[in-house]
């Protein structure tokens, strides 16, 4: 069974059988935030899905965001024909290629349309087939994040689509994880295993995978502190990245190592991994992160501080603190 083109997904709609169908079309909005899941497993599955949620938002007046990798923005581009100049369309492999980047995209958003809490939508797409295991990783801890970045009476309504045709397994089960719903070609249902803020807290304070290699290593103070530019530009551009590259990677490890001081940390430790395909960086301290969203918020420059910076500068930055302290990770791929 196929979505009926003018479905209205709701959650306090009756169901029969766990499958909506609407003979007309409902333009009610949306109050609330709501946090979906699509899963979809080819082209006609997908359009199924996303056409009648645009079309439907258009026709509310309301504003459509619509991130998702290049193919898909032509997919729907030449199926939503002469609507399609009304959407905001963002190439994902762009705005998501550091997963850190997409909660502030969505902020700027949100914030083109405060009026009187005016209903928007929005479809994601953070995780596609090809993304390196480390950026689906950080891909999740995003999904999760954002279930506490938007405040819960945001008029906002974001629905995210899976291929469940070329993805594992594992990566559609912590999909459920991260969304209190879950959309099919035939059910709406609420996900089981959805974990919220206790799910964010348990991604944010778990330790990173272990890298393989030996790593060159630096330990850095208040009076050491300026080492680390040199330290890791010398190691990067000599492992192939370019000089200007390598001169942006070290100013992002070194904001970092100085955000860690700031912290109250007494000093740390940077660590350089150089592989054939990246290199990376690893700055580790003893002083807790309790904010899982560092880094992600917009805001005046003065207060972005060196997550905010390494998270524009490097390809991929993860950020996790454990009882042991904080680790972060910035990669730069070659």
């Amino acid at each position: 069974m196929r979505i009926n083109p003018r479905v209205q997904h709701s959650r306090s709609e009756p169901r029969e059988e766990s499958v909506i169908i609407a003979s007309t079309k409902t333009h009610r909005p949306h109050e609330s935030y709501r946090h979906e899941a699509f899963f979809w497993r080819d082209d006609e599955e997908f359009l199924a899905g996303m056409v009648p949620f645009i079309q439907d938002g258009l026709e509310a007046d309301e504003p459509v965001m619509v991130a998702v990798i290049d193919e898909r923005i032509k997919l729907l581009e030449e199926a939503l024909g002469a609507d399609a100049d009304d959407v905001q369309f963002v190439d994902m492999g762009e705005l998501g290629r550091n997963p850190a980047r997409i909660i502030p995209g969505w902020q700027q958003f949100l914030d083109q349309h405060p009026a009187h809490g005016r209903p928007v939508r929005g479809i994601g797409e953070p995780i596609w087939a090809g993304r390196r295991p480390e950026e689906i990783l950080e891909s999740q801890l995003h999904e999760a994040l954002l279930n506490v970045a938007v405040k819960p009476g945001t008029p906002f309504w974001l629905l995210c689509p899976y291929n469940t045709a070329q993805l594992d397994e594992s990566v559609l089960e912590e999909a459920h994880r991260s969304h209190p719903a879950i959309l099919d070609a035939e059910e709406y249902r609420g996900s089981t295993l959805y974990g919220g803020r206790d799910h964010v807290e348990a991604v944010f304070g778990s330790d990173l995978p272990t890298l393989h290699g030996h790593p060159e290593q630096l330990y850095f103070n208040r009076e050491t502190l300026q080492r680390v530019l040199s330290f890791v530009a010398v190691l990067s551009h000599t492992a192939g990245v370019e000089a200007g590259k390598a001169a942006n990677l070290a100013v992002a490890v070194h904001q970092v190592a100085a955000s860690s001081l700031h912290r109250a940390a007494m000093g740390g430790v940077v660590r350089v991994w150089r592989h054939s395909d990246a290199v990376i960086c690893e700055v580790h301290d003893h002083a807790r992160v309790n904010d899982p969203l560092a880094g992600r918020r917009s805001g005046p420059a003065n207060e972005r501080g060196g997550l905010w910076l390494a998270n524009q500068l490097c390809d991929l930055v993860q950020l996790r603190s454990t009882a042991t302290g904080t680790t972060v990770r910035l990669h730069h791929w070659i």
